[in-house]
């Protein structure tokens, strides 16, 4: 992962200058960082559904190391927060303003 998971101060002018409007800004960010979650968030749950046990007794109940490994490598990555907004700032997303398409016709 080439993104920091460290807490960054972001200049908001830098935000703001793609769509004019820092608010809009945060809401392409926001809306990509759900993205990106749910993504993270289905490919977790695949990965450790290999791991479900078909009983529910407490007695055969017991740590799976290779989950526990799984589980902690999602914990380090960086948030999907994070991942959007480098995207974002890089120019990788793509985005419209449909208010902007309405007001054309």
């Amino acid at each position: 992962m080439a993104t920091n998971p460290s807490l960054i101060t972001r200049d908001t002018d830098k935000i703001a200058a793609a769509t004019g409007n820092l608010y809009e800004s945060v809401s392409v960010i926001s809306k990509r960082a759900r993205q990106i979650s749910s993504k993270m968030k289905e490919e977790l749950s695949n990965k450790l559904s290999e791991f479900v046990s078909a009983v529910d007794n407490l007695e055969e109940v017991f740590e799976n190391r290779e989950q526990i490994e799984i589980s902690k490598y999602y914990e380090r990555m960086p948030k999907p927060t994070t991942l959007a907004t480098d995207e974002f700032l890089e120019g990788k997303i793509y985005w419209r303003n449909n208010a902007d398409e309405e007001q054309q016709q």
